[in-house]
C-alpha cells in the first residue's frame, strides 16, 4: 500500500510487521519518532505480544537487548551517535555472543564539537564490532532493509546495524510502499534461535574464554560475516520475488556500462550523486555510481567487478579517519589490488553541510581531468582553517578551537553581507 510516511515511522511499521517481541529504547535524535512510533503501536494493542521497555540508556537498551535475544525474543532497538558509543560495551558483547538483535542506526555526528546532524561518524566508528551493517539510500530501501534484517540477523545468529541518514531520511516525508502483514509473514518466518536460554536445558552464555580458544571464537565471528556475503543477495532475491522491487543486496551500479569515472558512496548521498550523473551524462561525460549497501561485511569481489573497467575512481563519504583519510576508500583500495586505476578520497557532508549539485559538478570535472589531489575536503573553507592554524602559531594560550571557528565564521558572514 503506498503511504506519504515520515521515513522514521516508515521504519517503525516496518519493524512492527516483523512482529517483535521485545523493544528497549532509550530516545535521541534522530532516531526518536522510530522508537515513539512503535511504543504507540504497542501501547495501543495494534503491536501484540511485544513488551516495549523503557530503560534508562543507551547502554542499558542493549544489555536489554541482549538479555531478551538470548532469552530466545525477537529484539529490536534503535540508536544514534553518542548512544551508540555509550553502548559500545555491549555492541561488542552482542556480536560476540551472536545474538541476532536488529537496530536502527539513524547517522549521526558524533562529537566534540557536538552536534545533531548527518554524517556517517557513529556506525562507521563500530566497523570492527562485528555487527553487519547495511546502509539505506532512501526511506523505502530504509524499510525493506529492516524487513530483510531480521531474516539476516536469525539465520546467521549475528546482530545487524541498519544505517539511514539523520533527518535527511528520519525526518523527510516520502511516499512508500508499505508491505501488508500477509507479505511480510510469507518472507519472514517466526522466529527459532540457534541458541536460547532454557531452564530445562540449561547453558551458559558469554562465558569467559582464555587464549586457548579465544582466536577460534572471533574467526567463527568473521567466517559468519563471509557467510553474510553469499546470504545478502539471496535475501534480496527472495525479498524482490515476494515484494516485487529490488532492494539490499551487497552493491547498486548506475549507469557503470561504459563509465570511465565511477564515484563511489554510501546512503542519501546517492541521489543527489544520480542527479549529478545524469546531468554530465546528458553532456557526453563517460560517469556512472557504485553505491555500496553492505559496508559489513565489505564485499570486495562485487565492488572488484563493477569497478575493474573504469579509468579512474572517486570514493565520497561522509566521515573520515582523523590522522590518515578516508575509511572506505581503503576498503575500495582493497578491492582494487593489482588493478590500475586512479583512485581520489572525497570527505563530504560533515555535520550536515549540504552536499550540492552545483559542488559535486566541480568535484567530478576536476576528476575527469584528474586534476584532483589524493584526498579533498569538500568546500572547506580554507580561509577559516587557515586563520585559527595561524592564530595557535601566533599565541600558545589561543584558546577552544571550535569557539574560534564559530566566532570566525560569523565574523565572516557578517563582512560578506557588509
Amino acid at each position: 500500500m503506498l503511504k506519504q510516511i515520515e521515513g522514521s515511522h516508515a521504519v517503525a511499521e516496518a519493524v512492527a510487521l516483523c512482529r517483535p517481541e521485545v523493544i528497549c529504547a532509550y530516545p535521541i535524535s534522530p532516531q526518536t519518532h522510530i522508537v515513539e512510533g512503535i511504543g504507540e503501536m504497542v501501547k495501543s494493542g495494534e503491536v501484540k505480544n511485544c513488551e516495549f521497555i523503557n530503560v534508562e540508556s543507551e547502554f542499558a537498551a542493549m544489555s536489554v537487548a541482549i538479555g531478551s535475544s538470548a532469552a530466545g525474543a525477537r529484539t529490536y532497538t534503535a540508536t544514534a551517535s553518542q548512544g551508540l558509543l555509550f553502548m559500545v560495551e555491549a555492541v561488542y558483547n552482542a556480536s560476540g555472543l551472536g545474538l541476532p538483535i536488529v537496530m536502527t542506526v539513524a547517522n549521526r555526528a558524533i562529537g566534540a564539537p557536538i552536534n545533531i546532524w548527518n554524517d556517517h561518524s557513529d556506525s562507521i566508528s563500530q566497523r570492527d564490532s562485528g555487527w553487519i551493517q547495511l546502509f539505506a539510500e532512501t526511506n523505502q530501501e530504509a524499510l525493506d532493509l529492516h524487513i530483510q534484517a531480521f531474516k539476516l540477523a536469525e539465520e546467521l545468529s549475528l546482530p545487524v546495524m541498519v544505517c539511514m541518514d539523520g533527518f535527511i531520511l528520519t525526518h523527510a516525508y516520502e511516499r512508500v510502499d508499505m508491505p501488508t502483514q500477509e507479505q511480510v509473514d510469507a518472507f519472514l518466518p517466526p522466529y527459532e534461535p540457534r541458541q536460547v536460554l532454557d531452564p530445562a536445558d540449561p547453558v551458559s552464555i558469554g562465558a569467559m574464554v582464555g587464549p586457548e580458544a579465544f582466536a577460534e571464537v572471533r574467526y567463527l565471528e568473521h567466517e559468519k560475516q563471509m557467510r553474510a556475503l553469499e546470504l545478502i543477495p539471496k535475501i534480496a532475491d527472495e525479498f524482490k520475488a515476494g515484494f516485487g522491487r529490488d532492494s539490499g543486496g551487497l552493491v547498486r551500479g548506475y549507469r557503470l556500462d561504459d563509465a570511465e569515472t565511477v564515484i563511489v558512496a554510501m546512503g542519501s548521498l546517492l541521489g543527489t550523486i544520480k542527479d549529478t550523473i545524469d546531468e554530465m551524462r546528458a553532456a557526453g561525460v563517460k560517469i556512472g555510481v557504485l553505491g555500496v549497501i553492505s559496508f559489513r561485511p565489505f564485499p570486495l569481489a562485487e565492488v572488484r567487478a563493477a569497478l575493474k573497467g573504469a579509468k579512474r575512481v572517486v570514493v565520497v563519504e561522509k566521515t573520515f579517519a582523523v590522522g590518515i583519510g578516508g575509511i572506505l576508500a581503503t576498503d575500495i583500495r582493497t578491492a582494487m589490488d593489482g588493478i590500475s586505476i586512479l583512485d581520489y578520497t572525497v570527505v563530504a557532508g560533515l555535520g550536515g553541510r549540504p552536499i550540492t549539485k552545483k559542488s559535486l559538478h566541480a568535484l567530478f570535472d576536476k576528476a575527469v581531468r584528474d586534476d584532483l589531489p589524493a584526498l579533498t575536503f569538500l568546500d572547506l573553507d580554507w580561509n577559516i582553517v587557515n586563520k585559527q592554524l595561524e592564530r595557535e602559531r601566533q599565541k600558545r594560550r589561543s584558546g577552544p578551537v571550535a569557539e574560534n571557528i564559530l566566532r570566525d565564521v560569523g565574523s565572516s558572514h557578517v563582512a560578506q553581507h557588509s
